[in-house]
């Protein structure tokens, strides 16, 4: 197995203007992405979010410790070229949200999903102008082609930095409207989340808990806050 990582080479870890945004320095020489391009954001708070993830690195440089620093390489590396692609891929959950399809029974699931989902769904009607049909079962449902078509362009039109949240925030919670409202703060971030999960916490409450499951939320439910924090710096 190879131990090999970079090490740490600099001292003084900064921020500057670059361009239309800002760039960290490590002892004065620019940053680089993966494809050595010049990681420039468009905040100075995304970047001193980046700062502080090189500045905390210490012998070897840990790129899992570096979150900020991989999302800012995804949105110029992979997301910038391919914004098309993604955008397809992301506006595609429109057309089969988590919230549409409910359960038919039993009856307290039934009126869980409705507590929960509901209002988001409303939410997303009165404000995206987005109507979506509700049904029973995992059978496709067609969605009205006017609410794909807004639904196409509220993502079509974001930044390769607000794409690179939402892609996260609607893979991780199976809805492009949870995605949305996260990035809209329509809701409380708890609660969406935990409404991404209703299915699967309602089974907890039936049959209890099962510790690797339960790790394994945790990572989404990280990877999930890290999306919208990102978002939140980027914007």
């Amino acid at each position: 197995m190879n131990d090999w990582a970079a090490k740490r080479f600099w001292t003084d870890t900064t921020v500057a203007p670059a361009g239309n945004g800002f760039e960290v320095l490590l002892d004065g020489r620019r940053v680089k992405t993966p494809a050595k391009t010049p990681l420039i954001v468009p905040t100075q708070n995304l970047a001193n979010e980046i700062a502080a993830e090189w500045d905390a690195q210490e012998d070897k440089i840990d790129p899992l410790s570096m979150p900020f620093t991989r999302s800012a390489n995804a949105a110029i590396d992979k997301v910038t070229p391919q914004h098309s692609e993604v955008s397809d891929l992301i506006a595609a959950y429109g057309e089969n949200d988590l919230l549409c399809y409910r359960a038919d029974g039993p009856d307290g699931l039934i009126q869980r999903q409705q507590a929960e989902w509901d209002p988001i769904l409303e939410w997303g009607k009165d404000t995206l102008g987005v109507s979506l049909i509700v049904t029973q079962g995992v059978m496709h449902v067609e969605q009205p082609a006017n609410s794909v078509a807004t639904l196409k362009t509220l993502v079509q039109d974001q930044s390769p930095f607000a794409l690179t949240a939402l892609h996260d925030l609607v893979s991780i919670s199976g809805s492009l409207i949870i995605g949305l409202a996260a990035q809209k703060n329509a809701f409380d971030l708890t609660r969406l989340w935990a409404a991404s999960r209703v299915d699967e916490l309602w089974q907890i409450e039936q049959w209890g808990e099962d510790e690797e499951a339960t790790e394994h939320a945790e990572k989404k439910e990280s990877a999930f806050r890290h999306a919208y924090k990102f978002f939140s710096f980027a914007s």
